[in-house]
């Protein structure tokens, strides 16, 4: 099967591995010289005893010892170069494909069938990269060379050849157990670490309301059955192997001995010399080595395999983003034109046929009550979130013409959660740019009326802030967030919730960032409760149960609003007199 016919994902893992095709040669001439010298061995014993001791010369043992000296020392210069080799391999792998699967992984949150393989992607190449890198991969590429060794033991005797391939034939059925036996073991055990690890993960990202609310020894319950689980699983799978370990070990160790006793019995009837005895005992250690190995290597290899599988899946199911056509800066117009949304995992639509459009400079309210879609508007208005039906165009062009990081510098975005990240002000302001531009993240502070209050931490703009933990306020949080989605000078900017931490002041500051904003001709969106969010909007967008229930100037729609309220309010006044 070419290339060509490989899925899709396939063929990417494929592409990647191909890409060090010439050191796996390499390698595998190494090898080849590697399991040659290995023969060094018993041929040194086969003189020793066939030569030099019957000899009794000086002169023939020291100058075997200095040629075995040599031979052994190039041998271990191959074996180092080539697992140097094989480590540059895997690197190059891995980082070839780390921008793929990472995209991958983070896209696939936003699908509403998201492939289960997202939740390991990056795990799952780590994997692929120790497989390589191990001894497991190198056992590969000694294996071929074992009919070498075997060949060797048929010369010095049929009986011994027959022996050594007898043993070989059940060290491999014993290898096949171990592959059928222990990969639902395996494959339980993984899944159990991975759940076990993210429990802990999200109770530690959460440790403030842990223990404000009293729930440590609840969270460490719940931590416990998942680490239980875990190591429950993983005792299971390490017994399964293990057993298997043990008993190729044993068995190897059986065979050698029996070796010697029919290297032993053949001398005795001068069909074989001691020498021969000797080297075919070693001989069939080395033949039966990458077996063995690839048997005490079982769960490494397997792990390995599983993840090569999961990627394949993943990148099948993702496909590579296309290169699109850098678009020139786009206005500040937007458009959405019969928008239906289907929030990633859901059957149910959140967003119905909804459509209207913006202008620049213009700043539209949009309100509803909880659950009404108002969050689910602002994901697909940032492009975190595809239509499942309809367009938003921005400047004439759909969202999805342009590259996600080039509409990310269009956009602004203020989630109703803020989240920082590891590192400084600066550079979370500057959305983890490696090169942050300081005349940039300045001026995004200024329009979010942070600057000042930046200036007022220990080290300003350079103070180191933490993702999960910090002395920062929720309020302090959220206006480092509205700086960080004012950086760029973007055209349009999502503010979902803005100002549910801000106090008087803050509220106050929002309100004349907005301002500002509607007069460098921005579009601004701010999905809200409160009415003193709305108070620099021109237009207003009512929501209700995802359809669009009103949109046009605010106090019009405003206006509407209250008298359909009170229309309602006396239908059921009436409706009451009547009963």
């Amino acid at each position: 099967m070419s290339d060509q016919d490989l899925p899709r994902g396939e063929a990417e893992l494929i592409a990647a591995r191909k890409q060090s095709r010439r050191l796996y040669w390499v390698v595998g001439l190494f090898s080849f010289f590697v399991n040659l010298l290995m023969l060094t061995g018993p041929l040194y014993m086969l003189n020793v005893y066939d030569r030099v001791l019957s000899s009794r010369s000086f002169e023939t043992l020291l100058a075997l010892s200095f040629l075995v000296g040599f031979l052994y020392a190039m041998m271990g210069i191959l074996d180092f170069v080539r697992g140097r080799v094989m480590g540059r391999v895997g690197a190059r792998f891995q980082a070839g494909l780390d921008r793929r699967v990472f995209g991958a992984v983070l896209k696939a949150t936003t699908l509403q069938r998201a492939p289960r393989q997202a939740a390991t992607g990056l795990r799952d190449l780590e994997a692929v990269q120790r497989l390589i890198t191990s001894p497991a991969l190198m056992a590969l590429f000694d294996l071929p060379w074992a009919p070498l060794f075997f060949l060797g033991i048929f010369i010095f005797h049929p009986l011994m050849g027959l022996l050594a391939i007898f043993g070989a034939a059940v060290l491999l059925v014993v290898a096949l157990l171990n592959q059928f036996t222990t990969r639902k073991p395996l494959e339980a055990a993984n899944a159990a670490s991975f759940a076990s690890e993210r429990l802990g993960a999200h109770i530690r990202e959460e440790s403030e309301m842990v223990h404000s609310l009293g729930m440590r020894g609840s969270a460490f319950d719940r931590w416990q059955m998942a680490r239980g689980k875990s190591l429950d699983t993983t005792i299971e799978a390490a017994d399964a192997s293990g057993t298997f370990t043990a008993l190729t070990k044993a068995f190897r160790l059986f065979l050698q001995s029996a070796m010697l006793g029919l290297g032993a019995y053949l001398v005795l009837i001068n069909e074989l010399s001691p020498g021969a005895m000797i080297a075919g005992s070693i001989l069939l250690g080395r033949a039966l080595a990458p077996i063995e190995l690839l048997v005490g290597q079982w769960a490494l290899f397997q792990r390995g395999r599983d993840g090569w599988r999961n990627l394949a899946v993943l990148l099948e199911q993702i496909p590579y983003e296309k290169e699109r056509t850098v678009l020139p800066k786009p206005k500040a117009r937007i458009v959405a034109d019969q928008v239906t949304v289907v929030p990633p995992g859901e059957a149910q639509s959140a967003l119905r046929m909804l459509s209207f459009a913006a202008s620049p400079g213009q700043a539209i309210g949009v309100i509803g009550a909880s659950g009404a879609g108002k969050s689910s508007l602002a994901r697909v208005l940032t492009g975190v979130w595809q239509p499942a039906g309809g367009k938003i165009r921005l400047d004439g062009a759909a969202l999805d013409q342009y590259d996600p990081d080039v509409l990310g510098q269009h956009v602004g975005y203020l989630p109703q959660r803020v989240q920082l990240f590891d590192g400084t002000i600066k550079e979370n302001i500057a959305r983890m740019s490696m090169m942050p531009d300081d005349a940039k993240v300045i001026a995004a502070a200024k329009t979010a009326d942070a600057h000042e209050m930046i200036l007022r931490f220990p080290d300003g703009y350079d103070t180191k802030v933490s993702g999960t933990t910090g002395r920062l306020s929720g309020g302090q949080i959220q206006r480092i967030g509205l700086a960080r989605a004012l950086y760029g000078d973007p055209v349009i900017v999502v503010l979902d919730e803005p100002n549910s931490n801000l106090d008087n002041d803050g509220s106050v500051a929002l309100n004349k960032a907005i301002k500002q904003m509607k007069a460098e001709g921005k579009v601004v969106f701010i999905m809200a409760h409160r009415p003193s969010a709305i108070q620099e909007c021109d237009m207003l967008l009512v929501i209700e149960n995802g359809t669009r229930r009103a949109f046009g100037p605010k106090d019009e729609v405003l206006a509407e609003i209250v008298k359909n309220h009170s229309d309602i309010k006396r239908s059921e006044g009436k409706a009451g007199g009547v009963s």
